[in-house]
């Protein structure tokens, strides 16, 4: 957006500052829920920012080249419901009527897919923040990959708005470092520093200068001291955030939390509605009528239909533009389309994916995955990402890659697809969400599995949220051997599997590795994790990368099978040596491969019972912990501690994950149901009491 200066604020613009406090406040009030406080101290940058900086067009929210707008203090919800309903987005006022009620699109923190013009889900504090990195990141990458000579046709800014505890989560910290690496200059952020938590004011924990710090991560910093009225001051410093090209901003406006309240300035404005006196006291300091609710006049409308007008016009200047680009360039056009418009994978990829001949060397499955990588990147210029400082060991450098580094640098320049996140696992995976929420990109990052609780809260916003986000993890179990049990991640597959709208894939060898790939790209609406061995594992025969697609699969098979023996990852080629001594010993054992237990709980019941069986004991075998095996298998063998600190061999041993041992406690789990009934488990329980529906 080029900016050719401000003109001065006129008395419809502090009105329309007012207008935004008070209906905060009713907002909140009518749910008698929320937090009322930062909407109504945040109202004049929020008023700046939305009518002179903010390039969008209400009346398409999902226009390729606007700005982004995110709230990462995501509490102060109420703000951008306003924001939305005044600029003319799908956002009525019977829907701030509603704020915080069953099926509004108007919930608590904001979220994307239910409400228009919400870019991310946020409200866990300095996701928001994080994600914005990722956004200005894939911003430069695709405007790097695109744009020509006179046709930018991706070029656009990320504004985030911010209070103080999303700087004070480590998360922000991690991101904050890496947007200064990569020099986003398209990365703006605004800080309502009002100087009060829920606990009271901030000089209880936080006291540190936020400036001083960003400047050291190489942002350029700015401060606006009169944040309630000087909305000329917040102007003039957004404008020279947006003229800086090679540093991330961030602007410190310190307000008033509650302004116009009785109680503005503390605490009691932070999370609790305000009064229905203190609202009308409100009001009759502002010039509006107390008795009148959700009130807006009309010549606010009138001064935000203008700005609505604005981002029409803005769209159209730019489909013109791409009309022109696309005449010029149709190759580059086609893929702009394919990938942002059409949001299509590359026809046929999967035939490009690796076969495993069962005669082979032994392969570790990180191994496989980047066979994987190499035989997808050329073909997947979406697919974006990187490691955690772990590029070797978690196997991910492909052959050909280029660095994603700010031009100029010696390493590489933002046209470059592989990031190198450092030791910054948390932001890394807040990162990738911003970068799947832009669009046309595909991310992908890795680290060790048990290193992965860094990213929890990014990686269930991942799932939340229904970004497309593949997460690398290799060393998946007690086989990291000598380093120990502070790198043995025996919990952390357990606690995967039980996210909703996620994926976990844990591939037994090099054939099940590229059907998880498949899999994995296939499934838009989601992230996938994939938990690869640190140690090679045996090519075994009958593993196939299309049934991967079904979850679970019978290996191999007998007539009559006394009990089948259903294992992932490693332990795959476990039971299948079991179920070998059982045969020597005339005990009939049919083997499974389960490399996807989500994508075998949508499989028909029917189906399930075919590989499962019906009657006959069902025993596991897995190195994690054994919580959630309960629902598809009678008995289960694995790893309910923390591992040990040897070569793994031994731990293997220790733990009874062994041919020899498995076998015995098999022919345990059959004898003991053969004096008592086998039930029968239950793996789809919607198919048997109906369908729970659970969307947004």
């Amino acid at each position: 957006m080029t900016v050719n200066g401000h003109s001065s604020f006129t008395d419809v613009d502090r009105k329309a500052v007012n207008t935004i406090r008070v209906l905060g406040a009713d907002t909140v009030r009518k749910a008698n829920s929320g937090h009322p406080g930062a909407p109504i101290g945040c109202a004049p940058m929020a008023h700046v920012l939305f009518t002179k900086y903010l390039k969008a067009n209400p009346t398409n929210s999902h226009w390729l080249n606007r700005d982004r707008f995110i709230l990462s203090n995501g509490h102060g919800s109420a703000l951008q419901y306003v924001m939305l309903h005044l600029l003319g987005y799908k956002m009525s006022i019977d829907d701030l009527k509603s704020f915080r009620q069953m099926g509004s699109n108007t919930p608590g923190h904001p979220e994307v897919h239910l409400t228009d013009g919400v870019e991310v889900t946020t409200g866990p504090l300095g996701q928001g923040i994080s994600m914005g990195v990722g956004l200005a990141a894939a911003e430069r990458h695709l405007a790097a990959t695109f744009n020509k000579p006179d046709f930018p046709v991706v070029d656009n800014n990320v504004f985030v708005m911010i209070g103080d505890g999303c700087f004070q989560e480590g998360v922000a910290c991690e991101a904050a470092s890496l947007a200064g690496h990569l020099k986003l200059g398209n990365l703006i952020v605004l800080y309502d520093a009002n100087n009060i938590q829920i606990d009271g004011e901030i000089d209880l924990t936080f006291t540190e200068d936020v400036n001083a710090r960003h400047e050291s991560y190489g942002w350029h910093t700015q401060t606006v001291e009169d944040g309630d009225s000087d909305l000329d001051g917040i102007a003039k410093a957004i404008e020279a955030a947006i003229a800086v090209k090679d540093k991330p901003s961030l602007i410190t406006i310190r307000t008033t939390i509650g302004y116009g309240s009785q109680n503005q300035g503390t605490e009691k404005v932070h999370g609790v509605p305000l009064e229905p006196k203190d609202i009308a006291e409100m009001k009759k300091k502002f010039g509006f009528d107390p008795e009148k609710h959700f009130h807006v006049e009309e010549d606010v409308y009138e001064l935000y239909a203008a700005v609505r007008a604005k981002g029409v016009q803005a769209e159209k200047e730019w489909n013109a533009l791409y009309s022109k680009f696309a005449e010029a360039y149709p190759a580059e056009a086609a893929e702009f389309e394919r990938r942002l418009i059409k949001k299509e994978l590359p026809k046929d990829f999967e035939k490009l994916l690796p076969v495993y001949d069962p005669s082979g060397p032994q392969v570790a499955t990180r191994v496989a995955s980047l066979d994987c990588l190499n035989a997808l990147t050329p073909v997947f210029p979406e697919l974006f990402g990187g490691s955690a400082d772990l590029t070797g060991s978690n196997s991910t450098g492909y052959k050909g890659k280029t660095e994603f580094q700010p031009d100029g640098n010696k390493y590489g320049n933002y046209a470059g697809r592989y990031v190198r996140f450092g030791v910054r696992e948390h932001g890394m995976a807040a990162f990738s969400n911003g970068v799947a929420a832009y669009g046309g990109i595909i991310p992908f990052n890795a680290t060790y599995l048990n290193f992965i609780t860094y990213a929890a809260g990014a990686i269930r916003l991942s799932a939340l949220s229904r970004h497309q986000v593949l997460y690398i993890t290799t060393h998946d179990s007690i086989a990291v051997g000598e380093d120990g049990r502070t790198h043995q991640a025996s919990e952390n597959i357990p606690w995967l599997r039980a996210l909703p709208n996620l994926y976990l894939f844990r591939p037994a060898d090099g054939n099940e590795t590229a059907g998880s790939y498949a899999q994995a790209l296939k499934f838009r609406e989601g992230p996938s994790v994939f938990a690869f061995s640190k140690q090679n594992l045996p090519r075994l025969s009958g593993t196939s990368a299309d049934k991967v697609a079904f979850g679970a699969y019978i290996l191999s098979d007998v007539p009559k099978p006394d009990v089948v023996l259903v294992a992932t990852g490693s332990e795959v080629s476990l039971i299948v040596e079991t179920a070998k001594l059982l045969a020597s010993e005339g005990i009939q054992a049919r083997v499974v491969s389960a490399p996807c237990l989500e994508l075998f709980a949508k499989q028909s019941l029917d189906y399930q019972r075919s590989v499962l069986g019906e009657g006959i004991p069902v025993v596991s075998a897995e190195a994690a912990g054994t919580f959630g095996w309960q629902k598809w298998a009678h008995v289960s063998h694995g790893v309910d501690w923390f591992g040990a600190s040897s070569p793994y061999e031994l731990i293997f041993k220790k733990f009874g994950l062994v041919p020899d041992v498995h076998a015995q406690r098999v022919k345990k789990a059959i004898e003991f149901y053969k004096i008592r009934p086998v039930p029968a488990l239950i793996y789809d329980a919607q198919e048997l009491l109906g369908k729970v529906v659970f969307d947004d």
